[in-house]
């Protein structure tokens, strides 16, 4: 095999180094041969393994390097859904929409049945279940401070307080109890119907 010449200049020793020479001609053709404006694919071209195009709509909100993102929502609302639901929303709000369909999808695949209404509803239960104990709190803080000025006026008359004074800290209502029944008796409504 002697006179056959390799790119590099150097004689080839045996048909295998040919084989390697021009394997590796017709990669650095092929980078040269790509256009500079060509992008990367994006998630879902990737995807369904198809060339993304510029005029791409899945190509600004999936990018190549996140191709879950896109595959949740393949999953569960198909491409043409998907790309029928960006397109539908005007143009500044479909980052935001793509957004949302990965988070439904996302909610979908862990939660079949509910999906993110599971999600919100139980947020919703949680934040109800933290004003009915924020109002609890205050209602005792409201009693104790009560407590405390009705003491505090018991020391300043110094004993012989006037006789209505002393009944006005005695008639002071216990706003706990009086707070708890009908919040309790709420959270267990809610707790039914949610």
């Amino acid at each position: 095999m002697t006179g056959v010449v390799v790119a590099d200049g150097r004689a080839a020793a045996s048909m295998t180094d040919v084989v390697v020479a021009a394997a590796a001609d017709g990669r650095a053709a092929g980078r040269r041969g790509r256009s500079p404006s060509s992008t990367p694919p994006c998630a879902a071209c990737k995807l369904l393994r198809r060339r993304c195009t510029p005029a791409c709509v899945f190509a600004p909100y999936f990018p190549g390097g996140e191709p879950q993102r896109f595959a949740s929502v393949h999953k569960v609302f198909g491409t043409s859904n998907a790309g029928k639901l960006i397109q539908e929303v005007p143009v500044e709000h479909r980052g935001d929409a793509a957004s949302s369909l990965v988070y439904e999808a996302n909610a979908r695949i862990s939660d079949p049945i509910y999906g993110s209404v599971g999600a919100i509803t139980s947020l919703q239960r949680q934040v109800e279940s933290l004003q009915t104990q924020l109002a609890l709190a205050q209602a005792e803080m409201f009693r104790l401070r009560m407590a405390e000025a009705c003491a505090a006026a018991g020391r300043s008359s110094s004993g012989g307080g006037s006789p209505s004074s002393m009944s006005d800290c005695k008639r002071t209502p216990d706003l706990h109890v009086a707070l708890d029944q009908p919040s309790m008796m709420e959270l267990e409504y809610a707790k039914f119907w949610y």
